[in-house]
């Protein structure tokens, strides 16, 4: 077996873990209903405070709500996990402090026992909104929908969580915008296993910052998904949709990644994170110090971004070597246009584009601020529109694959450059206490 093939078992067996595992055994996923009807009311506002309401805790409310409801919480920190299941409590709005979250806090803490696992979980329940809150130190999500058709996820700040900060599965359309996310075991933000539908129903992320996370996004078999308006940085990497079997409908398809702020994602988390860190944040070998990158997947548009300052790559593809399901693991029909590197030069990344050619009608620019590239003769770099068999090059897969298992350190393929100051940033590559 050559070297390069047992690379290739190596990191995509990695790769392969069942992301959805990660966040704690839930009940199997089911076939998000679009049937839910809008409740007619009356609606009626359930007040949820420390001293002095009805209600002390935010469940005992949601337990009480009806459809349509509003469930406003008052300052304060609250001890629980909420949960919100099934049709009965569709349309649900769920209402903390949308001008400062931070006055609105579910901490998942419990004394010396395992942190409860999810801040608020919605199951089932369509088109409910989740609206000025933080959620910490919870032992699987910050905030978790599943099985939905619609949802709003706003004005939230999820930080120090096990595995996810604000989470999106087997789920029809949502939102997620106007938030914060940091200092996740995984990904800050997350959208997976996107059944696939005949009238697509997009799903918006907008409007808003991850940093300080293993990943900033992750979405594994993610679809009809526009990432925009954002900001991703000081990651380990950036935005990685990817095609796993470990999740249905892969591979990644149809989605828009366009206007935002990619830098900086050079976290270095194997040696050190300021969030006690878990097996699997570093049992799957993520390559450290990229922007954005496709592995596998389809019809993605990386558009109009501002990628700079990834020691490694601002935007890379490479086929997902090993998925099971053999015809969905190429890389057909995404294009790479009208980025601007660098920024101006003041800011390189490592390398600015990365494709082994693996696929078909991919294409690549024009962009701005290219000037390093692997491979370095550009021959897999078919401009855009294209259509046709790419041109694929072994070298540089191995390559690609070598920067993720091939080095203990996780910088030895590091091409690093002076970054522009920015106000209020500063770079994370190694946490010091």
């Amino acid at each position: 077996m050559t070297q390069i093939r047992i690379i290739g078992l190596a990191v995509v067996a990695a790769l392969a873990l069942p992301a959805a595992a990660l966040a704690g055994q839930y009940p199997p996923p089911s076939k998000p209903s679009t049937t839910q009807k809008a409740p007619k009311g009356p609606f009626h506002t359930l007040t949820v405070c420390k001293h002095g309401c009805k209600y002390r805790t935010i469940q005992s409310a949601v337990d009480k709500a009806k459809a349509g409801d509003t469930v406003k919480v008052k300052s304060g920190t609250y001890r629980e996990g909420v949960t919100v299941l099934g049709s009965s409590k569709r349309y649900l709005k769920l209402v903390g402090n949308p001008k400062d979250p931070s006055k609105v806090v579910l901490d998942g803490t419990q004394g010396k026992k395992t942190p409860r696992q999810n801040g608020v979980r919605v199951d089932g329940a369509n088109q409910v909104t989740i609206n000025g809150f933080t959620a910490k130190h919870y032992n699987g999500n910050g905030f978790f929908v599943v099985n939905v058709s619609g949802y709003e996820l706003n004005h939230l700040n999820a930080t120090l969580a096990g595995v996810y900060g604000i989470y999106a599965f087997n789920s029809i359309g949502g939102v997620m915008e106007n938030s914060q996310a940091s200092y996740n075991n995984d990904s800050g933000l997350y959208i997976g296993q996107t059944p696939k539908q005949t009238t697509p129903v997009r799903s918006i992320v907008r409007n808003v910052k991850s940093f300080g996370n293993v990943l900033g996004f992750s979405g594994t078999n993610m679809r009809y998904v526009t990432i925009t308006k954002s900001q991703w940085f000081n990651n380990g990497s950036g935005i990685v949709p990817n095609a796993l079997d470990s999740e249905k409908y892969a591979p990644p398809e149809d989605n828009v990644i366009t206007d935002n702020d990619i830098f900086w994602n050079n976290f270095n988390y194997y040696a050190g994170a300021p969030f006690k860190l878990k097996k699997q944040a570093t049992s799957a070998p993520y390559p450290v110090g990229v922007g954005v990158l496709l592995f596998g997947g389809r019809r993605a548009e990386v558009t109009n971004n501002r990628i700079y300052g990834n020691y490694l790559v601002g935007v890379g593809a490479i086929k997902q070597i090993l998925l099971k399901q053999a015809d969905a693991a190429d890389l057909i029909g995404n294009k790479v246009h009208d980025n601007q590197f660098g920024l101006g030069g003041a800011d390189l990344n490592g390398r600015e584009l990365f494709y082994d050619g693996s696929g078909s009608d991919n294409c690549f620019g024009p962009n701005v601020g290219v000037t390093t590239t692997t491979p370095a003769d550009g021959s897999t770099f078919a401009p855009c529109p294209f259509a046709g068999t790419n041109a694929f090059n072994a070298a540089a897969q191995s390559e690609a694959i070598n920067w993720s298992v091939g080095d203990p350190t996780h910088e030895a393929f590091w091409i690093k450059h002076p970054h522009a100051p920015k106000a209020g940033l500063t770079p994370l590559e190694h946490y010091a206490k």
